[in-house]
């Protein structure tokens, strides 16, 4: 039966269950998570049973938004032995007084997002009704769909990041799913940026084509590049070195074991005007050819590319601490040590994303507090950008109001030498960074609306804060299966 999103109990406005966009495993929920999630509804009965706005407009509110962080912030911080409100220092009337919740979440910020995903399936009557990946989602049941397979196409990708979020520019950005008959296939996603540019009258989305140089020989690849920017409007280049499984490489070519494809994509980066390039790394469930271990060697060899490393080298088993030679090796910190020991200083040409890291880190603060901290201290707050691996969590609002009221507490900035994230440095992260990287006008304002229109939109059409991603091991096995690699 479809979901009637105007009337529905919308949830929790955080999401304390499992989800994954497909790439790794769903983490487990833990003891702290569920006790996050018992305080946050416990306390949003309380706060309903005193104010007059139903529940479908509190959960909508800054104040659920509030109590959902203060929930987080205490469950992890008792675990911890830590003081609580250093996380999410909101003031406790913020769980009824929606201007004290709006104050602790900073002045309003544009946002680009660097990393958005949507799947356009070929909707063929015959096939309707066939099993396909997305069947086991919530959103499947869209209420204004005949075919399940159409809630995930281009028009609910762009009401969700445009509509329901502060999001004013994206890019669209390759999937690890073999090419032909791929539902984000480069042709797409050049069709979707046309489709904004008719809608709106200006160049809010940006693509970053898929290149997977290892998988035919390599000037065929080159020569398919060149067509691509001749034909399209191409920003960017997404790339994997673990996709598709049995055919891993290295951005600096250091295994002669493996295709030496690396320098040679570089280099063509820059002869065909299109320098900049998305690399995942991290996520992969620690596979091998996951690993950030070749970024640094290749940005030092290739100064004239800007690297983003999506993720951040970030895994999602992994906890996160601060940086140690002892964990060199592990999660976000395999980054770091490869930008180290290849002497690439701050405000270089590599630049970290947290695409699905910060929707994991949110609700693991302490570890949030390490990994930005640490990012600040090696990239610098001009080179982390912002990103959410949006369609498959849903709508971007809550990762972004969460960031704006996210701080590193002063006594670890302290004891491990972190930088303040100040109002300035969210600001620079949420969108400026992005539109600095692709040397491009940015786009402030909401696409037909004012900031205060958006937010009266969102409260409007409130669709529950269910993720989109698979939520199992089964459903992420299924979802990889279906494509012959991993989604």
């Amino acid at each position: 039966m479809a979901i009637d999103w105007r009337t529905e109990d919308p949830g929790l406005p955080v999401h304390f269950g499992q989800c994954s966009n497909g790439e790794y495993d769903p983490e487990p929920v833990t003891v702290v998570r569920r006790e996050m999630a018992e305080i946050a509804l416990t306390e949003v009965d309380r706060a309903m049973a005193r104010t007059a706005m139903s529940r479908r407009h509190f959960l909508r509110s800054a104040s659920a938004l509030a109590i959902c962080l203060i929930a987080v912030d205490q469950a992890v911080s008792a675990a911890r032995g830590l003081k609580p409100g250093g996380f999410y220092p909101f003031d406790p009337t913020s769980r009824l007084d929606t201007e004290a919740a709006r104050a602790a979440l900073g002045p309003p910020a544009w946002v680009f997002d660097v990393q958005g995903h949507l799947l356009e399936y070929d909707l063929d009557p015959s096939t309707r009704g066939n099993w396909f990946w997305g069947s086991q989602f919530p959103q499947a049941r869209c209420e204004d769909e005949d075919d399940p397979r159409a809630c995930f196409a281009t028009n609910h990708f762009l009401e969700e990041l445009f509509i329901r979020s502060d999001t004013t520019m994206v890019a669209l950005s390759g999937l690890p799913i073999n090419p032909e008959g791929s539902p984000l296939s480069n042709e797409l996603m050049e069709e979707t940026r046309q489709l904004v540019v008719a809608l709106s009258g200006d160049e809010r989305v940006v693509v970053n084509a898929l290149v997977l140089p290892q998988t035919a020989p390599v000037q065929s690849v080159l020569d398919e590049m060149s067509r691509t920017v001749a034909e399209h409007r191409v920003a960017g280049w997404k790339t994997f070195t673990h996709f598709p499984e049995g055919m891993g490489w290295w951005l600096d070519d250091h295994d002669p074991n493996l295709p030496q494809v690396g320098d040679r994509l570089l280099e063509h980066l820059v002869a065909i005007g299109t320098p900049i390039l998305f690399c995942h790394k991290g996520l992969s469930n620690n596979t091998r050819f996951g690993s950030p271990m070749d970024v640094g060697p290749a940005a030092a060899r290739h100064p004239g590319v800007s690297f983003v490393i999506y993720h951040s080298g970030f895994e999602v088993g992994t906890r996160e601490g601060p940086y140690t030679d002892a964990t060199a090796n592990l999660g976000v910190n395999r980054l770091i040590a490869s930008l180290r020991q290849a002497g690439i200083r701050p405000g270089s040409n590599v630049y970290a994303e947290l695409g699905s890291t910060w929707w994991h880190l949110l609700r693991r603060p302490d570890e949030a507090a390490h990994v930005i901290g640490k990012l600040l201290l090696a990239f610098g707050e001009d080179n982390i950008l912002w990103g959410t691996d949006s369609i498959f969590y849903g709508s971007p609002q809550g990762q972004i109001e969460a960031f704006r009221a996210f701080q590193i507490p002063r006594a670890m900035r302290e004891e491990f030498g972190y930088a303040e994230l100040t109002d300035r440095a969210k600001a620079k992260i949420l969108g400026w960074n992005a539109a600095r990287l692709y040397d491009i006008e940015p786009i402030t304002q909401p696409v037909g609306f004012t900031t205060e229109d958006l937010e009266l939109a969102r409260i409007e059409h409130p669709v529950p804060t269910r993720p989109w991603g698979p939520t199992t091991r089964r459903e992420v096995r299924e979802f990889r299966l279906h494509h012959q690699g991993w989604p």
